[in-house]
């Protein structure tokens, strides 16, 4: 069982992640073992980097024979997730919000999407990809009555910020904000805020970037 003494750094637990999903895809593939500078290799990032993600989270493993696969995303798994699963809800059925939801609850993991909320009557009411759908009104009730802890919201921007108290209300711990309205809440309430239309940009600048010096 990890015994972490200070607060591990975001990036670090970022990329705990991302070694988790390798591993599991190389724990499926039947690998037993890897190296560091393999699983560097798998990332674009160095050896030391792996290397010193480990050590902040006090795992170490035989060097000649590289890191035990099961042994290492079980430690990373009492890393990233509760020994309960934790609950979470949509807000905002849509294209997105389906797909979201369709995409975390196949990857069997330790965080469970069980609710969504919405203000189309042809959803409220009914189960979407197994989801009981409620109306957004009904968010604060719903959400204490059934233990939820993390919000996914992707609904549109212009609306985002009129569901920050009931968000706190119910006393939500974490919000994903898929919206390009950047949102802020008390302490105690970790907020990541993810605009894709600002990662898109970024990702066309620098492809604009590339090809203007490859054709200089």
């Amino acid at each position: 069982m990890p015994n972490i003494q200070t607060p591990i750094p975001e990036k670090t637990i970022e990329r705990l992640s991302e070694y988790r999903r390798t591993l599991l895809a190389c724990h499926r593939q039947g690998i037993t073992h890897v190296f560091s500078h393999i699983l560097a290799g798998m990332h674009g990032i160095t050896a030391v980097q792996v290397r010193r993600d480990l050590m902040l989270i006090g795992f170490s493993s035989d060097t000649k024979k590289g890191y035990d696969v099961k042994v290492l995303i079980d430690f990373i798994d009492d890393i990233l997730y509760s020994k309960n699963t934790m609950n979470v809800a949509v807000i905002g059925m849509g294209h997105l919000g389906q797909a979201i939801t369709k995409y975390f609850n196949s990857k069997k993991l330790n965080i469970r999407i069980t609710a969504a909320f919405d203000i189309d009557p042809a959803k409220v009411g009914t189960t979407i990809l197994d989801i009981p759908c409620y109306h957004i009104d009904d968010f604060e009730e719903v959400a204490s009555n059934n233990d939820i802890s993390i919000v996914i919201l992707s609904l549109p921007s212009s609306i985002a910020a009129q569901y920050a108290v009931p968000i706190i209300n119910a006393g939500i711990k974490g919000v994903l904000n898929f919206t390009s309205a950047p949102l802020n809440f008390m302490q105690g309430i970790v907020v990541e805020n993810y605009d894709i239309t600002t990662i898109l940009e970024k990702v066309a600048y620098f492809v604009k970037a590339n090809e203007e010096n490859t054709n200089q």
